[in-house]
């Protein structure tokens, strides 16, 4: 197997870039669906399984798409490339259309067909960075991609506070449509998605075949045959990282869930969707979401000299306790400005979320298979979370008498758990 060049920053800028377009796509759905949702007149209890897209589109998708990305290949158009492509067209059209759903069950079913797009689009990218650099560069591919990961969600929820507050469009919510400054920022976000994806493609080339392939490999597995043959083969990290990214993913869902619904009525006092009070705590939220972003793009670049000292376990265990003291203290905050001290603790979790599992896993997955084990251990992230939209909802009426702000508790206390759940794991996978 031939060697790969390490790259310098701008070669690892320009193999990641296009995951700002697709964080763009995850950020309005994080700062905006739960708002759409009860802009078209969802109930609290509702809302859960009204996101079940997102995680079960990811648990089927990502695996299959993993598996033909690995066996693609094209002189002309790449290996992981036509999978960036063809997402990013599908998700930039379904990102334009969202906000004009007419029903809860429209905007449903387009979500259904946004997150498919947006997972044909990511889980090649999650590969991408084992495929284009040198083992040693793997932690530096993940961080630059935790960095785009949070200036994408930044960008994402500054638009609605821009179209709002800053330009004055319209808020007002006529006939149970969703209002116009939440419109225009999905169309800028399905525009910059295209974007930003090409860019990638554009300014990068792929490795051939011999890059990855053994003399000695194996025939190549039909899909079914190669999938059964890789989940029976997991590397013991996946294993050891399972009850970790559980608690972890159960927590984050319920963040994006709840967080920006319960704030319009914990700290502004919205009573319902057409209160001015609502439309500004929505605003609120996504600067929230945007703040918290920001923190985790600053910090992604101070995390290779932290995990070179503490290790990768110690790290991922303090920023996932740090997150969920920050999501607890929202229980007690009344003042908006201080919504900004809980999401630095978020922000500094989610940096870790997004890269050191990763980077941990990275060295035991073999080269030519890297995206179908990505695909597989994205299990991990989305069997929780549809767990959480199945069976949360439930919870919400029967145990929570639908009080939004127990669902943040919640959120809170599950990150701490995966931080307890980190330091079992044995030091020679962090």
């Amino acid at each position: 197997m031939k060697q790969k060049k390490r790259l310098n920053f701008w070669g690892i800028w320009n193999m990641c870039f296009g995951f700002l377009g697709i964080q763009f796509g995850w950020g309005l759905q994080m700062g905006n669906m739960s708002a759409i949702y009860e802009y078209l007149g969802a109930e609290p209890d509702q809302i859960p399984i009204l996101w079940l897209a997102a995680p079960l589109t990811g648990l089927i998708v990502q695996p299959i798409i993993g598996y033909f990305s690995d066996n693609t290949w094209s002189p002309r158009f790449g290996r992981r490339k036509p999978y960036f492509f063809f997402g990013a067209i599908f998700a930039s059209i379904l990102l334009v259309l969202m906000p004009y759903s007419s029903t809860i069950w429209m905007a449903a079913g387009m979500l259904w067909i946004l997150d498919a797009s947006i997972n044909v689009s990511m889980e090649p990218f999650r590969a991408y960075v084992a495929d284009m650099l040198p083992k040693e560069q793997y932690s530096k591919g993940y961080t630059m991609q935790a960095f785009f990961i949070g200036l994408g969600s930044v960008l994402a929820a500054f638009l609605p506070w821009l179209f709002l507050d800053v330009m004055g469009f319209s808020d007002e919510v006529v006939d149970g449509k969703v209002p116009q400054y939440v419109k225009l920022s999905f169309l800028v976000g399905g525009v910059s998605y295209f974007i930003a994806v090409m860019y990638t493609i554009l300014k990068t080339k792929e490795y051939p075949p011999e890059y990855f392939i053994h003399d000695d490999e194996v025939e190549k597995l039909g899909y079914f045959e190669g999938l059964k043959k890789a989940f029976f083969n997991m590397p013991d990290a996946f294993k050891k990282l399972a009850p970790v990214q559980f608690f972890t993913w159960m927590g984050l869902f319920l963040m994006w869930f709840y967080f920006t619904v319960t704030i319009t009525e914990s700290v502004f006092g919205a009573k319902s969707t057409s209160d001015m009070a609502y439309s500004s705590g929505v605003v609120w939220g996504n600067l929230c979401f945007g703040f918290y972003s920001v923190v985790t793009f600053i910090f992604a670049l101070v995390m290779p000299s932290l995990s070179d000292r503490i290790g990768k376990k110690k790290l991922h265990a303090l920023c996932l306790l740090i997150g969920g003291l920050g999501l607890l203290s929202v229980a007690v905050i009344t003042n908006k400005w201080l919504l900004f001290v809980s999401m630095t603790g978020v922000g500094i979790a989610w940096a870790s979320v997004v890269s050191m599992p990763y980077a941990m896993i990275a060295d035991e997955i073999p080269a030519k298979q890297m995206g179908i084990f990505m695909g597989l251990f994205n299990m991990f992230i989305v069997i929780p979370e549809i767990l959480a939209a199945i069976g949360f909802g439930w919870v919400m009426s029967e145990l929570f008498d639908n009080t939004k702000l127990y669902a943040i508790i919640t959120a809170g206390s599950l990150l701490i758990i995966a931080a307890f759940f980190t330091l079992r794991v044995k030091q020679d996978t962090a």
